[in-house]
């Protein structure tokens, strides 16, 4: 089985650090981007698996490319998780209208964040691992 492709759009160099080290050492690829702008160009190139994409960025915040995902025929069926350190009440609903397939607030534990990529890839849960509900 090949390994699943993420791609973390995060400004935040020592959040993506963290991203890098969790995803490789549970066997996913990871690529990214540091902006609005760039996320559907490294979508494109990489063509993914799954998109963990943070609200506040600069270029386009994540509901700018989450409306951009859905006008490309490929990217507009890859599945994306919002993780955000924005307040929960106001953008948990709308990232689920967008079309996010779940929602995880910062910080993240690290076994609610790959329970949450599992469920939303469809692979088996970690042991003892739970998802948050959406």
């Amino acid at each position: 089985m090949s390994k699943k492709k993420i791609l973390v759009v995060e400004d935040d160099a020592d959040v993506r650090l963290g991203y890098h080290v969790l995803l490789k050492a549970h066997d996913y690829d990871t690529f990214f981007a540091v902006d609005g702008s760039s996320a559907l160009g490294e979508a494109r190139k990489h063509q993914p698996d799954l998109i963990i994409l943070d609200l506040g960025l600069p270029a386009g915040d994540g509901f700018v490319v989450m409306d951009r995902l859905k006008t490309n025929a490929y990217l507009a069926m890859v599945p994306v998780i919002v993780v955000t350190a924005r307040d929960i009440r106001s953008n948990r609903e709308r990232a689920l209208t967008t079309g996010a397939k779940a929602f995880v607030h910062k910080p993240w534990r690290d076994d609610e964040l790959l329970a949450t990529i599992a469920q939303v890839l469809g692979q088996p849960l970690l042991a003892g691992a739970q998802p948050k509900p959406a």
